[in-house]
């Protein structure tokens, strides 16, 4: 398989660009972002696009691709909804109305939150968004579109966040993570396996479209 990734720098996407190099029926991966990942490998190829909402300039880099593993997010806190609609769902959209057309067998997997409202009518700003997001996105013309909504995720292998203040929470609930992912694993999952259950998905397809914690681990498995 062909993989395109974008967010790769992020703490989802550095699992999931961890499992998809490890993958021996990947054969190339190309990492989609406003910065490299700083990842030597023979299968990685970095593209570094500053404005992630034209990709006039790029569309012959983008085609020839089995699957999308879309990773690239931010959190809603402090933002208003307007600031966080332009980042979720335009520079998605953006993206994927692209890709749909250039990879028309391509599948496509989103990662958005456990609480996602698909009824794009709920009091959580974030949730409203997310849900328009993947409503969106589902509608396109992809072989296959997938919604990871995973909840609480353990980083794995070494994978960091990007955003200070969650790396200061991870390391202080590290030992809790652990515990919960065993404790509870229809509510917490990996980096590791939001990483497999992608590449799972990308090969076999899933049973529904709207994947929770609990999906996601049986798929990573």
């Amino acid at each position: 398989m062909n993989i395109l990734i974008f967010g790769a720098t992020g703490m989802v996407g550095q699992g999931v660009l961890r499992e998809c190099l490890l993958a021996p029926d990947v054969a190339r991966v190309v990492a989609v972002g406003r910065n490299a990942t700083g990842v030597q490998h023979p299968k990685l190829q970095d593209v570094v696009i500053k404005n992630m909402t034209d990709y006039s300039g790029f569309e012959p880099q983008l085609q020839a691709f089995d699957a999308c593993f879309f990773c690239l997010g931010v959190s809603s806190v402090g933002m208003q909804e307007a600031d966080y609609r332009r980042i979720t769902y335009d520079l998605t959209m953006a993206a994927a109305i692209v890709l749909a057309r250039l990879n028309p067998g391509m599948t496509f997997t989103y990662v958005t939150g456990a609480g996602t409202d698909s009824s794009e009518r709920g009091s959580r700003m974030w949730a409203r968004v997310k849900g328009a997001t993947e409503n969106a996105l589902l509608r396109l013309p992809f072989k296959a579109a997938y919604m990871f909504r995973p909840g609480m995720i353990q980083p794995l292998h070494g994978v960091r966040s990007k955003t200070p203040l969650y790396q200061a929470a991870i390391m202080v609930l590290k030992p809790v993570l652990g515990l919960a992912h065993r404790l509870w694993p229809d509510k917490v999952t990996t980096t590791e396996k939001v990483g497999r259950a992608m590449l799972a998905v990308a090969r076999h397809g899933a049973p529904k479209v709207l994947l929770d914690p609990a999906d996601i681990n049986a798929l990573g498995r």
